[in-house]
């Protein structure tokens, strides 16, 4: 399966909660983790990359807290992709096509190529001020309710 990491998961998670929140509000990371579901230890790390990219903006002390950096209809899908991941593509020689030597002569490579321009322009075309409004439609976050064990299975392990 083509997807993406946990991380990246967890940084939509926190970028459309705070693009939910009236511009400038500031939350602190263990709200958003409690709210979102993000293990405490792995929110940190994911808040320090989306700062470095521009995304977020964390402020120390009492009152401190976290807020998007920029407008929330400035901030894509792409952008946190990017943040978390790195750059947008589908095989290696759609960032380093002379890394392969048979990049000019493969119909795949170009098949590659735009299939990864398809994707990236996709994603740059969600943005997370939509994104919250549509969530605003549905009922807030909250921890799931449990179902019960399959069948054969382990609770333990569903």
């Amino acid at each position: 399966m083509i997807g993406i990491g946990r991380q990246t998961d967890y940084g939509a998670r926190i970028v459309l909660h705070l693009a939910g929140l009236p511009p400038g509000t500031q939350v602190t990371a263990a709200e958003i983790a409690a709210m979102r579901l993000i293990p405490p230890v792995l929110i940190r790390r994911v808040v320090s990359r989306l700062s470095k990219a521009g995304i977020l903006r964390t402020a120390r002390g009492s009152g401190g807290g976290l807020s998007l950096a920029r407008p929330p209809s400035r901030i894509s899908l792409a952008d946190v992709v990017e943040a978390l991941e790195g750059p947008i593509a589908l095989n290696a020689c759609v960032v380093q096509p002379g890394a392969c030597p048979l990049t000019a002569h493969c119909p795949v490579q170009r098949a590659w190529v735009r299939a990864t321009r398809d994707l990236r322009a996709s994603l740059r075309r969600v943005r997370f001020s939509e994104l919250a409004r549509r969530k605003g439609r549905r009922t807030k976050a909250a921890r799931p309710k449990s179902r019960p064990p399959k069948a054969g299975l382990d609770p333990r392990e569903v």
